[in-house]
């Protein structure tokens, strides 16, 4: 298995990796519009303009395909973890948010981070040491639960 920096010419790969995941695991907790506004939000070019838009992403290789991906915003939020059904309950998704988490570090983030977890993942979040901040919200259609992450010493 291959962990690396994701380049622009993965956005239709990770696209193609994110769609089906949102399709079954978070669009059954979405209104219609909500579902819709979060597939538009996983095409290919719209992946591509977080990159563009300074989103880092790494992703997971195996065998030439793309089986995980992670995708930082402002070098503080957690805005994309999904793994490949095939390769769930490896350890990969820890293995992607530590080599994200380590490489905001590397570029300045003192230890403090958020994400908005699906409903189905926040378990996950929990095991890496996220807490909620707030119960689950819902805004245009979608459900989420706010959480975060202080890795700072008081």
């Amino acid at each position: 298995m291959i962990l690396r920096k994701a380049k622009q010419n993965d956005a239709n790969d990770i696209s193609q990796l994110l769609t089906p995941l949102v399709t079954k695991y978070i669009l059954p907790t979405c209104s219609k519009e909500g579902g819709q506004l979060i597939l538009n939000s996983m095409t290919p070019e719209c992946i591509s303009s977080y990159l563009d838009a300074g989103c880092e992403y790494h992703v997971a290789e195996l065998n030439s395909e793309l089986i995980g991906a992670v995708g930082m915003k402002n070098n503080a939020h957690l805005y994309h973890l999904f793994i490949a059904e095939s390769q769930q309950g490896k350890g990969l998704s820890r293995m992607l948010w530590e080599l994200a988490r380590d490489a905001c570090i590397v570029k300045g983030n003192e230890g403090k981070f958020t994400v908005n977890s699906a409903l189905n993942a926040k378990n996950v979040y929990l095991k890496f040491g996220f807490i909620p901040v707030g119960g689950v919200r819902e805004k245009c259609g979608v459900k989420d639960m706010p959480m975060e992450l202080n890795l700072v010493s008081c």
